[in-house]
């Protein structure tokens, strides 16, 4: 089984590399681009969507907004990027927004950061994923019918990608992520020229539908409200930024300026491509609603509303179809492959907080591959739950979506703001002053940016489902303080502040386990006896009248000197009657350490496990809990296991084995070596 299960790991995640090799995983700017700011750019697939659904309730003419919604959110995304460049210059370890907030903050700030990103990290995947389905199912109906099972196998396609390093998924993505942006890039451009330079009337298919409006209820503060809706649904585009700060360590050096450039690349292209696409929706008349049965007055029976991005390609590339295939295949590519910025973003994170003891020890490891393995487990199996249990639909995800984010966006700048006043203090040139100031400003505009935005969310996506994501930052945040409690608390145990020597045990009482007087009993006996106890016995339990019998039969006539001890058992249990012997023992010497030896088979084939009752292995796992007992397990090989351990000793090789002729030596040479 193990042997199975070695060679399905190995083929799906490669040959694991050595710890000195990790230098050799560090990115150039060129990959890091996708690695990173995947997902801000691929936002642009449901970002502008979303500003034009949710401006679908006050009917077409809302659409006028549409505009001006877009370049408040580009505005923000502006004083984001130039505010993160000055956090991934000066917190260049990986802790984001995490280790800023924590620093300046303290560590109850830094853990509400922490609690935030993991949440938003998780929901990145989610709604990536959930879009990649709705923007391939445009094209392909069998996708469109099953979003949730499109979603689960995409995801964990992306875990098993990442599970085989972070330089092998960066080169993975590159290209499709380049294709992608070129693709976007060039219908905007093409667009562009057909309308101002050719004149041509592009129209996309729903343009002369019409959209039913709510009503009257909808002027004065319920449009106003509308309007920011819509606005914080766009400000989707900017998630992700941060998990660039979270990744400097991945960079090559210099590792703040190669992210600090790449921040700015990403943040020049995802603007582009977002207000570019809000310009062509404008131009070809799209409508986008939230439900197509209920509000499109005129459109034909059975009608499936296609994604904004596959309509703008059907009416920019109208009569040239692999035009249109290539927008949507690398649409929905990209999108899968956009939530690798949270499987890159998420264990790196974990990671951190796991090294504060705020998580599980096991999430600061790194796996076979040099990365976080069990980080990237983790998110898979969070991210499958949630597109499960809100069916991949990409609207409702998307209300529980960037509150997590902003809140770190705030708690992040204001922290850069208390860092430039700690630095000022101390800081005499006036050179480095001025470099000081000009950050301190921009990161106070971006607080100013991202406070304002988190007010506008937390009003308007509130009962939309926001909540669900507060109350599970508050979860995430009790679950951490919890962990960190039972870490302390176990440290506090096992320190011993004058050092002193243990104090020995007064004697020390060991027993072996007897079922049968086979081989393996009769090496737990003699083990016993080399580590020369003060008390030595044998104790087998009465399960059966007639084998019990028949084994003190057999003890008397070999003539031991080690007394053989009956332990009745009326409900022919093992585990029970050896505890409260053992208890016994205790109590009557409670200085005395009482060492128990259990002979165990060791089979070699996954099967011969099955065949074999775990009795020894519950026994274990009951007298470990036992103050002042100690367990030795001594182990009897049987022949499948030695040919197990052949096998295994003799496909391992390390350097000089073929020089010392400990493989791939003649038969007939060792032969010879043997006689001699």
């Amino acid at each position: 089984m193990s042997k199975f299960a070695t060679a399905a790991k190995r083929l799906v995640l490669g040959r694991p590399f050595r710890s000195d090799r990790l230098a050799h995983t560090l990115l150039p700017k060129r990959i890091a681009l996708p690695v990173f700011a995947s997902d801000p750019m691929s936002s642009v697939a449901y970002a502008p969507e979303q500003i034009l659904v949710m401006l679908s309730v006050a009917g077409a003419s809302a659409y006028v907004y549409s505009p001006w919604i877009g370049l408040g959110v580009a505005l923000v995304m502006v004083a984001v990027v130039a505010s993160y460049r000055q956090n991934v210059r000066a917190y260049t370890s990986g802790g984001g927004d995490y280790e800023v907030a924590t620093v300046n903050h303290g560590r109850r700030w830094g853990l509400v950061v922490g609690s935030a990103l993991l949440v938003d990290y998780i929901l990145t995947v989610a709604v990536s994923i959930a879009s990649a389905a709705a923007n391939i199912g445009s094209a392909i109906p069998f996708v469109a019918t099953h979003k949730v099972v499109f979603a689960v196998l995409a995801i964990a396609l992306l875990a098993a990608v990442n599970l085989r390093g972070v330089r092998e998924s960066g080169t993975t993505f590159a290209i499709p992520s380049y294709a992608f942006v070129a693709g976007i890039l060039g219908m905007i451009v093409w667009g562009a020229v057909r309308v101002f330079l050719f004149d041509d009337e592009v129209r996309a298919e729903s343009a002369d539908f019409v959209l039913i409006e709510e009503g009257e209820h909808l002027a004065g503060f319920g449009f106003a409200f509308l309007v920011m809706r819509a606005f914080s649904s766009g400000s989707a585009a900017l998630t992700g930024v941060e998990a660039i700060a979270n990744g400097v360590p991945a960079f090559r050096k210099p590792k703040g300026r190669n992210a600090a450039t790449t921040l700015l690349m990403m943040g020049t292209l995802a603007i582009t491509m977002f207000l570019g696409l809000l310009f062509l929706a404008r131009v070809t008349g799209v409508i986008m609603a939230e439900d197509p049965a209920e509000q499109l007055l005129n459109a034909p029976e059975g009608y499936e509303q296609k994604t904004l991005l596959a309509q703008l390609a059907n009416a920019v590339f109208a009569g040239f179809s692999p035009a249109v295939w290539y927008v949507i295949f690398f649409t929905g590519l990209i999108l899968v492959l956009a939530a690798n910025t949270a499987f890159n973003g998420f264990p790196v994170l974990g990671s951190i907080l796991a090294q504060d003891r705020y998580l599980p020890r096991q999430l600061h490891t790194r796996g076979d591959r040099l990365a976080f393995s069990n980080g990237i487990l983790f998110l898979a199996g969070f991210a499958g739950v949630l597109v499960v249990a809100f069916e991949a639909d990409v609207t409702q995800l998307i209300q529980l979506y960037i509150v997590g984010v902003f809140v770190s966006f705030v708690l992040s700048q204001s922290g850069m703001i208390r860092h430039w006043n700690r630095l000022l203090r101390t800081e005499s040139d006036p050179v480095a002053r001025g470099r000081m100031r000009r950050a301190q400003m921009i990161n106070s505009f971006g607080l100013l940016m991202t406070a304002s935005v988190l007010v506008v969310i937390l009003i308007t996506k509130f009962l939309a489902g926001a909540w669900i994501s507060i109350v599970s930052m508050a979860a995430i945040y009790w679950l951490m303080t919890a962990i960190r409690r039972h870490y302390d608390g176990v440290a506090a145990e096992l320190r011993d502040e004058e050092l002193k020597p243990a104090t020995l045990p007064s004697r020390n009482h060991a027993i072996v386990l007897v079922s049968q007087l086979h081989r393996p009993t009769l090496r737990a006996l003699a083990y016993a006896k080399a580590t020369r106890p003060d008390v030595l016995e044998a104790v087998t339990v009465n399960v059966d009248e007639v084998d019990t019998r028949k084994l003190v039969d057999q003890w008397n006539k070999q003539g031991f000197r080690i007394p053989l001890k009956v332990v009745e058992s009326p409900y022919r249990e093992i585990t029970r009657p050896v505890l409260d012997y053992v208890r016994r023992i205790r109590g009557d010497h409670p200085r005395n350490v009482v060492t128990v030896f259990i002979p165990e088979y060791v089979v070699g084939r996954w099967w011969e496990q099955l065949l074999h009752n775990q009795s020894a292995l519950r026994l274990k796992g009951r007298l470990l809990f036992q103050s002042g007992v100690m367990v030795t397990s001594v182990p009897w090989q049987l022949e499948s296991s030695k040919r197990a351990s052949r096998k295994a000793d003799e496909s391992y090789h390390v350097a000089g084995d073929v020089r010392r002729g400990l493989h791939g030596a003649a038969p007939e040479r060792d032969e010879e070596e043997t006689r001699r």
